[in-house]
């Protein structure tokens, strides 16, 4: 996978810590978000992070996002808009904002970032679990997993009893039984001989209408899960918004949760 497998090893010291895995993505550029993202997950004793992807895009930090994700060293997946950060040319599937920003967003990064975006994998199996930015089933696609027949054509492609996800910009899980079952939730025990897939909502730009920065622990060693959510400064992630000459829609809607 990319990693020494003994920092995701629970064997791998004497004594070790619990292992508790920060899980984040939909960073979207916006530092402030991450910064109080990756601070909590400190105050939380986590461990490990991981990131599923769409570190850049919409706000006006994409370069000094990069840069603190890669800082972390943690498995890092790629993103649809990581994907068209690192191309040029046309923006098909990109909304009208969504392409104005990701035009400003090429223009700040840098080659070797470019480089970097696009040496990321679409999925990663990590220790017992998978990690993907959209779906399994055609992960390059970008499609969305919104309903249950969504998620069962993943959990057709999913060899692992979870798998983390993005894309959506809202946190919600699908677990199997007789059928699909979508829910929302705060913390929760998975259940042994069930498969889920976990969305971690957004860091950067939530879509839940809940402005605060979202983003899961996982202690695999306990099967539990919890969703946090973080206030962070955000009147200074709209002034820069608003400074970078990106449409104020995307400073406005930041507070909305939309």
């Amino acid at each position: 996978i990319g990693i020494a497998m003994g920092l995701w090893s629970s064997e791998s010291a004497p004594h070790p810590r619990p292992m508790r895995i920060a899980i984040f993505g939909d960073i979207h550029s916006n530092l402030e978000a991450l910064q109080s993202v990756l601070a909590d997950a400190q105050t939380q004793g986590c461990t490990h992070h991981i990131c599923l992807g769409d570190l850049v895009g919409y706000s006006a930090d994409p370069v000094a996002c990069i840069d603190l994700v890669r800082s972390i060293d943690c498995p890092v997946i790629k993103g649809n808009h990581d994907e068209q950060a690192a191309m040029s040319g046309s923006l098909d599937g990109f909304t009208e904002l969504a392409a104005t920003a990701m035009n400003w967003t090429r223009d700040q990064i840098g080659e070797q970032d470019k480089e970097w975006l696009r040496s990321l994998r679409l999925q990663r199996v990590i220790r017992d679990f998978t990690v993907v930015h959209a779906t399994l089933d055609t992960p390059h696609k970008w499609g969305y997993i919104v309903t249950p027949a969504d998620a069962a054509a993943s959990f057709t492609y999913q060899h692992t009893p979870v798998c983390f996800f993005g894309h959506t910009h809202e946190p919600f899980l699908f677990s199997t039984g007789i059928v699909v079952t979508k829910k929302t939730f705060d913390q929760i025990k998975l259940h042994p001989g069930k498969q889920y897939l976990i969305n971690s909502g957004s860091v950067g730009q939530p879509r839940d209408h809940d402005w605060r920065a979202a983003y899961l622990i996982y202690q695999p060693d306990t099967l539990e899960v919890e969703l946090r959510r973080i206030p962070y400064d955000i009147e200074t992630t709209r002034r820069k918004i608003l400074e970078a000459g990106l449409p104020a829609e995307l400073a406005e809607r930041l507070a909305l949760g939309t």
